[in-house]
């Protein structure tokens, strides 16, 4: 039995998410198909994190066991060819029998992309964040940095979400302007249900002047969802990269 370290990227417009849902279609359900068909056995692929219905990925991770023996060259270009046009395999190694994409997983980052204009640009619909204000980077980064470390994030996930601890450590936040793009990228070992979209949308209230900047510690500290700032929109949203320690 091998087992597959694969990589892809996908544009989870169309999509209800990655994961597997009953009446929803999803990245998991269409791509697991694909590598079934070119594997000529079932497989069920093992993602490394759930993604909200609408959000992207530039470098998404999953795990396969296997009895075929096809080359990794050839499981590439087998299941692109079998792939829709919003989804690509970009890589695919043997690796250790007890790799998990999920479990072997010890941080992610996460990318928002904004963009910071009047007008709306037709080349990043569904694909960036259409965002009018005028936008403050100094202030944004500088609140940002109030996220980085070791902190209880309850006021910052979905009121469903089904964690008892709530506890995440965020290794960066970093905060980028290259004329009317904006890219906010987010390091953690683990991130809770619409984590990264709330904290976005914490920022974005506070650049705006809606939640004052000397209280966002306080806000943090409170656990409260209430007093944490809006849930960005999710098609802004990019799985950018998941990190595995080297043995």
């Amino acid at each position: 039995m091998r087992n597959l370290k694969v990589l892809m990227a996908y544009r989870g417009t169309a999509y209800h998410g990655f994961q597997i849902q009953n009446n929803a279609y999803t990245v998991q359900e269409v791509v697991q198909k694909c590598v079934s068909k070119v594997l000529n056995e079932p497989v069920t692929i093992n993602g490394c994190s759930r993604t909200d219905a609408g959000v992207h990925a530039k470098a998404y991770c999953f795990s396969v066991r296997t009895n075929s023996r096809i080359p990794t060259i050839g499981f590439i270009r087998g299941v692109n060819g079998e792939l829709p046009k919003d989804i690509s395999i970009l890589s695919c190694e043997e690796v250790d029998e007890d790799f998990h994409a999920r479990f072997s997983c010890s941080s992610k980052e996460y990318l928002y992309l904004i963009h910071n204009s009047e007008c709306k640009d037709p080349f990043t619909t569904d694909l960036a964040y259409h965002y009018r204000r005028p936008f403050h980077p100094e202030l944004v980064r500088e609140a940002a940095q109030h996220f980085v470390g070791t902190h209880d994030f309850r006021a910052f996930c979905s009121c469903n979400t089904e964690k008892i601890n709530t506890v995440r450590t965020i290794h960066h936040f970093k905060v980028e302007q290259d004329g009317e793009k904006i890219m906010l990228y987010v390091k953690g070992d683990g991130f809770l249900y619409n984590m990264v979209r709330i904290m976005v949308g914490t920022l974005l209230d506070i650049n705006e002047g809606k939640i004052p900047y000397e209280q966002l510690d306080e806000i943090i500290a409170s656990g409260d969802r209430l007093r944490a700032g809006k849930t960005a929109m999710a098609h802004g949203l990019y799985l950018n990269h998941v990190f595995y320690d080297e043995k």
